[in-house]
């Protein structure tokens, strides 16, 4: 039997290190890989031969429709000790109201804003299935359209248990404490600061570096993730493709029962079988789970007057049906400079025709003075007036200019084109501020001239 036997070959693409524990690394995001724990375990010359080598099964994983343009075209071709076909029949696997999906219906939509405290460890120990809780979303999965909000607090690594979601990609963005994410495709180690995104359909499981953790999880609906186009910024910039990590293939060899679960038109369903699913001994093509450290991310903003729309902080978007209205796009507030002359530095005031849902993974966002730790969260739908808070804004306009660098702090934003509808736990979880529209009160009149001109 072998354990995750990790081999990779001379004529594997660049790799990174290995220092953080994972096996390397193949740099770049949606580029054509090739990998094998096992040398010669990839067919040459051909994708599906009559006699694949060592007796592999030839499966592949299609992210997109074959028709799809080839620069949008995701796919790669998995070679396994099993077919994943062999399982029985799927059941349902039931555990409560708080993991939910699309449609949103549980609860009206609200114009209001909202905003809650970071979860708590406290209950039943539980892994991350078991530990996801939904906060809001929006479209279907049916309809291949938007995208649910959910956090994860989990004591317990997946044993002898795999998940796969059907109905989206899962981009995975730990707060507090690093995980290792076992997939099909290789092995991802990710720590807060860093994120990892699971295509649709990626067998994986979740297990614990640390004693417990928790982030939060962005699930896809629609398009695939990619790099946003930086049009006049040039050829550089933002997140860098180089900077995105693969795995290189790995694979367990073990018989033992496993039970997969699996997310498909927003329930659970569970089967069993009697070998690990992290078979795959070998892989190519450009639809493979990636990790992206948040350091790396190149910002860009002002160096004469005014912040930017915080659309320069893109890291990944989904796009929709409408050319530059995104589905989602995931958008980082990182560690940076500010310089702006006779300027608001901080974001301003802001009604916005996309849905804003928005979480702290580390320090202060200096749109607030208090009240948004870390883990915690908060959303701002449609049209709906925000901004920074009374105290944030009095230091701003009162504040001697002179270059000033944020520090020690990440934040992130998703945002989409399709309204959040809460979920029932989120409206009535203790975690809920109720006192939320508070922070925005205590502003002073504007002192206007009197009809004369003079200063009233």
């Amino acid at each position: 039997m072998a354990d995750m036997s990790v081999h990779p070959t001379p004529s594997t693409p660049a790799q990174s290190g290995a220092a953080d524990g994972c096996p390397p690394m193949l740099t770049g995001f949606g580029n054509h890989h090739a990998t094998e724990a096992i040398a010669g375990a990839l067919p040459e010359g051909r994708n599906s031969p009559q006699h694949a080598p060592f007796g592999l099964y030839a499966e592949q994983l299609s992210g997109t429709a074959f028709t799809a343009p080839r620069a949008d075209n995701r796919r790669s071709w998995l070679y396994r000790v099993r077919p994943s076909a062999a399982h029985p029949a799927f059941m349902p696997y039931d555990k409560g109201e708080r993991l939910r999906s699309g449609p949103f219906t549980q609860v009206p939509p609200t114009p209001n804003r909202l905003r809650w405290d970071a979860p708590s460890l406290a209950g039943e120990p539980c892994d991350f299935v078991d530990g996801l809780t939904t906060y809001a979303g929006n479209g279907d999965p049916a309809d291949a359209m938007g995208c649910a909000m959910h956090s994860y607090a989990i004591s317990l690594s997946m044993v002898d248990r795999a998940f796969f979601n059907a109905d989206g990609e899962m981009l995975i963005l730990p707060q507090r404490g690093a995980v290792r994410i076992v997939t099909e495709m290789g092995i991802l180690d990710v720590a807060p600061l860093q994120v990892a995104l699971i295509p649709r359909g990626v067998r994986f499981r979740v297990e614990l570096l640390e004693n417990s953790a928790q982030g939060y999880v962005c699930e896809n609906y629609g398009a695939p993730f990619r790099l946003p186009d930086l049009g006049p910024i040039g050829s550089n910039g933002l997140a860098n493709a180089r900077d995105f990590e693969a795995p290189s293939a790995a694979f367990e060899d073990v018989e033992k029962p496993c039970e997969i679960i699996q997310k498909f038109q927003g329930g659970l369903w569970r089967t069993r079988i009697d070998h690990s699913p992290f078979d795959v001994v070998a892989w190519h093509g450009n639809l493979c789970p990636v990790r992206y450290d948040l350091r790396r991310f190149n910002t860009i903003g002002s160096i004469s007057f005014d912040h930017p729309d915080p659309s320069i902080f893109t890291v990944l978007t989904s796009p929709s049906d409408t050319a530059g209205t995104a589905n989602i796009d995931f958008v980082i507030f990182p560690p940076r400079w500010l310089v702006a002359e006779d300027s608001f530095r901080p974001p301003w005031f802001h009604r916005n025709v996309m849905s804003e849902f928005m979480g702290l993974i580390h320090g202060v966002y200096d749109a607030k003075a208090g009240g948004f730790s870390p883990g915690g969260v908060s959303l701002h739908n449609c049209m709906s007036a925000h901004g920074p808070d009374a105290a944030t804004y009095r230091q701003a306009v009162d504040a001697t200019l002179s270059p000033h660098k944020i520090e020690d702090s990440m934040a992130f934003m998703i945002e989409s084109r399709h309204i959040f509808r809460p979920t029932r736990w989120a409206m009535e979880t203790p975690s809920l501020q109720q006192d939320y529209d508070n922070c925005w009160s205590g502003f002073h009149k504007a002192i206007l001239p009197d009809a004369a001109g003079d200063a009233a």
